[in-house]
């Protein structure tokens, strides 16, 4: 089935043009694969993470709506709901950091904090990095994003961006490259 034949993206296409009802039935369509995302942004986070998979997924189907876009299709959609989950980490991330909320001092027990343990880089740090490689080659970073937040695979992300599923690839090699060295040497 052609990418704009799809029922997502049918849906999609009447609610950008007003129909709500399609919303209503939209959202049974997506909401698993929304939690999939959800729980796979969140399999990386520190144990004890505040946030869950269904708020993860609940603040961006708010923001979604609100967002007033205008989406292309289903990789679109999915590409601009990665991008939001992204977004609400971070913002849940630096809004823990804050000193009034610890500083960011991590919570460990008495016997974890006898055993030495090498500084990881964190959501906020990654983010970072991805805003630096954004700014020298905003494609690599958003293949990176639509690999990692959004779930996409290399056949959705180069439908997205217009690319092969080969330079999706290659882009991803360097952009991994590029952020290791980036986050080693910070």
């Amino acid at each position: 089935m052609a990418p704009e034949n799809t029922p997502v993206t049918k849906l999609l296409h009447e609610w950008s043009a007003g129909n709500k009802d399609a919303l209503d039935q939209l959202m049974p369509l997506v909401y698993d694969q929304l939690r999939k995302l959800a729980s796979r942004c969140l399999a990386s986070e520190r144990p004890g993470h505040t946030l869950r998979a269904t708020a993860l997924v609940n603040e961006a189907y708010l923001r979604l709506v609100d967002s007033g876009a205008d989406f292309h299709d289903r990789a679109h959609f999915f590409a601009v709901a990665a991008r939001l989950l992204r977004q609400i980490l971070v913002d849940h991330a630096r809004t823990q950091n804050r000193q009034k909320r610890g500083g960011g001092a991590a919570k460990i027990t008495l016997d974890e904090a006898i055993m030495v343990q090498p500084d990881q880089p964190g959501l906020v740090e990654l983010d970072d990095a991805l805003r630096r490689l954004a700014s020298v080659d905003p494609r690599k970073s958003e293949v990176v994003e639509l690999t990692y937040f959004g779930g996409l695979t290399y056949d959705e992300i180069a439908a997205a961006l217009n690319i092969s599923p080969a330079t999706v690839h290659r882009d991803l090699r360097m952009a991994k490259a590029w952020l290791y060295t980036e986050l080693s040497s910070a």
